[in-house]
């Protein structure tokens, strides 16, 4: 059976996966990914993603492979599917896990694709809870806690949630960026955390808007004093916040907007 569909193609180093293929991956563990958005079969910042994976593949696998066999892959699921889709590229080990055998083997990329998604509108109320996630700035799958912290946050009445590390600093949310507005400057959290890609392209186009902004350890007392809060990943520039456990934050159509014309700024591309 070919998995391979007109609709939404999925493939492995370029060709039509096959189900045989998938069921191994099924439930693998160790591997890293990127996501992106296509529009138009265009796609914002590539150089970013690559960056992600090229950085991953060397701390995990300590060998990457190269950018133009990635965008292959990538290009023919863009090419194959719809203009406007969800576009998922993981680098992973072919011949498995738990085994020696697999450090020897070159890395292979897999790349699924999904409907086009723009994520919630919001706003947002985040939970809170006490986690550090393992290898906090590699995007790397098998990550369960993300949604059970998820689903405990709204069996709780809120919406997501938030994590704090061990030193009470708000990092990141389950699988978004947290940012933050003071009135004058857009705060950026500063802990062990992933670097998103639309954060990337936010932040690099606000440098270029000449827009402040800082990084700073943020905990939950230092909230009263923000005038705004969102999240963002790779399927938005930002989701208002509107409330982090107990501390309630203001909706800032201003901030919302900022971010949107930040992302907005960054060139889509063809792939």
């Amino acid at each position: 059976m070919d998995v391979h569909t007109k609709a939404y193609p999925v493939n492995i180093d370029g060709r039509p996966a096959q189900d045989t293929e998938l069921v191994q991956l099924a439930f693998a563990g160790f591997a890293h990914f990127t996501a992106m958005q296509v529009r138009d079969r265009k796609v914002r910042a590539m150089d970013l993603h690559l960056a992600r994976l090229r950085d991953a593949s060397l701390r995990l696998f300590d060998r990457a492979l190269p950018d133009d066999r990635i965008l292959d892959s990538i290009r023919h699921a863009v090419t194959d599917g719809p203009p406007d889709m969800s576009l998922t590229a993981t680098v992973f080990l072919p011949r498995g896990e738990f085994t020696v055998d697999a450090m020897r083997a070159p890395p292979s990329v897999l790349v699924r694709t999904a409907p086009p998604s723009d994520g919630p509108a919001g706003p947002l109320r985040l939970w809170v809870v006490e986690h550090e996630r393992h290898m906090a700035g590699i995007k790397h799958v098998g990550e369960g806690a993300k949604t059970y912290y998820l689903h405990q946050a709204v069996a709780r009445g809120f919406d997501d949630a938030a994590f704090v590390d061990r030193h009470g600093r708000l990092s990141e949310a389950t699988i978004w960026n947290l940012v933050f507005w003071d009135g004058e400057a857009v705060v950026w959290p500063r802990a062990d955390m992933l670097t998103g890609t639309t954060m990337g392209i936010v932040q690099r186009q606000l440098a270029r808007m000449g827009v402040p902004q800082r990084h700073e350890e943020i905990r939950l007392a230092d909230l009263p004093r923000m005038a705004g809060a969102a999240v963002m990943n790779s399927w938005t520039p930002g989701v208002a916040v509107t409330a982090i456990g107990p501390a309630a934050v203001p909706y800032a159509q201003g901030f919302m907007a900022l971010l949107r014309g930040a992302y907005d700024a960054e060139p889509a591309r063809a792939v």
